[in-house]
Parts: structure tokens; C-alpha cells; sequence
């Protein structure tokens, strides 16, 4: 019989086999095969049963990667994508054409979208720590007592305060400032001073383009001051060349707090700022 023939006859027998449920390892063994090459020369073009099949766990990850690469993205990315390696990528996706190196544009694009999503993801961890830190550090100083009051406000007036000048003295206590929590510590600083309420002016200072009713009445809120004690607001002219970052319903401009017949008290922040700051300076060089 010459090679040929004998060749077909094995392909035949072959084919009759794997159409019959054989795998290749019987077929093999049945056929006395002994060359995995002339079993896959035999059985060219015929296709496996679905039962001889052996699944693929990473079928999906496998057209997924087919996907991605079209779309034009780099081994690295489908990669770090997948969770898959990189050689694995390679042996999936060789035989697809090279993707174009995308434009300047799409580059920025990718980055900006990169960015987004490290900080979508960064931001909620920064705020929690942010913010256990902050509670942990209020939890440090607790309630204050009079004195410490004092202290607090006398040095907050210093640093937000009107102050006398060289060339100016006026003996005024006029304090203003945008956060209404120091406000609220300058009126119970005043409280502990001995200065009553009844005494205290405020004024509104903001943007002609901010809504003058609702700030008025946020800090009116904020004070609890009667509307009496509330001059007209100042009003800041608008520079369109500007680009202001205080806008929208959060701004309610600053409030200022003047004080009547301020003088004594005056006298007693300075008093009270100076020798604060001295004991802080002196406790510095004797530790230094």
C-alpha cells in the first residue's frame, strides 16, 4: 500500500472516530499514533464534538481583551483592566491590527479621565481622615472656661480686629470677619468681657450682586440681634473684570461688630492680647 493511501486511510479512520465521540487521546492510542503532528494532520479540518471541548476559564476575559484592543488601548491597560498579565494579553490579542497612536487630543482626554477617577476615588478617603482629625483635635480642648475665652477672643481680635495705628489712635472695638462661627466667639467673648448686647451695632458688607435680603438675614439669624441694631448694608461695587470665587448661596459677605462706648474695652484687649502673646514668647525662650 503506498503512503498516500495508507495516509487517507488513517485520516478516515480518524474522522470516523472524533465523529463518534473519540477524544484525541483515544483516538491516538486507538490508531497507534505516536506523533501528536501526524494526529493533527489527520484530523485537519474536522472539528471537535462540544462534549471534547474543554472549557476555557478565561474565555470572557479573553474577548473582553479582543474588545479593549480594537477600542485601541495598550497592554498595559488591558492588563491592569483584567487584572491578567501582560503575556497572556499578547497571546490573545496578537493576530489584531496595531491600534494608531492615538492624537494629542484623545491624550489629554484619557489623562483628565484618569484624574477624575483617582480622585473620585481619593477624595471620600482625604475627607474621612480630614475630618477625624479635626474631631479628634475639638475633642482635645472641650468646653472653655472664662478665662480661656478671653484668651481666645482677645487674641482673635488682634488678629481681625481694627487696632490702633502710630500716626491714628482711636480707642474703637470693630471687629469683622466672614465665618460666623468667630463671630459667634467674639459676642461670647464679649459676653465674659461684661459688655451687653444692647450695645453691639452690626453691618452687613457685601457684593451689590449677592442677595443683600438673604445675607442680612442669615446673620440676623446667626446673632440672634434685633433688626434695630442692623445699619444699612455696605455694599462693594462690582468689578466685571473679576473673577470672584465667593458666589452662589454660601456667600452672605462679612459682618461687622462695632462696639459703643468701646474705649475701656479697647484698652483691656490690648492688655489682654499683649500679655498672652508675652507669656507664649517668654515660655518659647526659656525653653530654647
Amino acid at each position: 500500500m503506498s503512503q498516500a493511501k495508507a495516509f487517507l486511510q488513517l485520516r478516515e479512520q480518524a474522522i470516523a472516530l472524533r465523529r463518534a465521540g473519540r477524544s484525541r487521546r483515544e483516538i491516538k492510542d486507538l490508531l497507534r499514533i505516536t506523533s501528536n503532528e501526524t494526529l493533527n494532520e489527520v484530523l485537519k479540518g474536522e472539528p471537535p464534538l462540544p462534549q471534547n471541548v474543554r472549557p476555557n476559564a478565561k474565555d470572557a476575559e479573553r474577548g473582553k481583551a479582543r474588545e479593549l484592543r480594537l477600542q485601541g488601548l495598550a497592554y498595559n491597560r488591558i492588563a491592569a483592566e483584567l487584572g491578567v498579565s501582560k503575556s497572556s494579553i499578547s497571546l490573545w490579542v496578537r493576530d489584531l491590527p496595531r491600534p494608531e497612536a492615538p492624537s494629542y487630543e484623545e491624550c489629554r482626554r484619557r489623562a483628565a479621565e484618569g484624574v477624575r477617577r483617582y480622585w473620585a476615588a481619593e477624595r471620600p478617603v482625604r475627607e474621612a481622615e480630614r475630618e477625624a482629625a479635626s474631631a479628634a483635635a475639638a475633642a482635645e480642648i472641650g468646653k472653655l472656661d472664662d478665662r480661656e475665652v478671653l484668651i481666645a477672643g482677645a487674641i482673635a481680635y488682634w488678629c481681625e480686629g481694627a487696632k490702633n495705628k502710630p500716626y491714628r489712635r482711636s480707642d474703637r472695638v470693630v471687629f469683622m470677619n466672614s465665618d460666623p462661627a468667630l463671630i459667634a466667639l467674639f459676642v461670647r467673648f464679649l459676653d465674659v468681657a461684661g459688655i451687653s448686647r444692647d450695645r453691639l451695632i452690626y453691618q452687613v458688607q457685601i457684593h451689590e450682586t449677592a442677595d443683600v435680603d438673604a445675607a442680612q438675614a442669615f446673620w440676623l439669624n446667626a446673632t440672634g440681634a434685633d433688626l434695630a441694631q442692623f445699619r444699612r448694608p455696605t455694599l462693594k461695587r462690582h468689578n466685571p473684570a473679576t473673577v470672584r470665587k465667593n458666589v452662589g448661596a454660601d456667600y452672605h459677605g462679612c459682618l461687622r461688630v462695632e462696639v459703643r462706648r468701646s474705649t475701656a474695652l479697647y484698652r483691656k484687649i490690648e492688655g489682654w492680647a499683649t500679655a498672652a502673646m508675652s507669656t507664649v514668647a517668654a515660655s518659647a525662650i526659656e525653653l530654647g
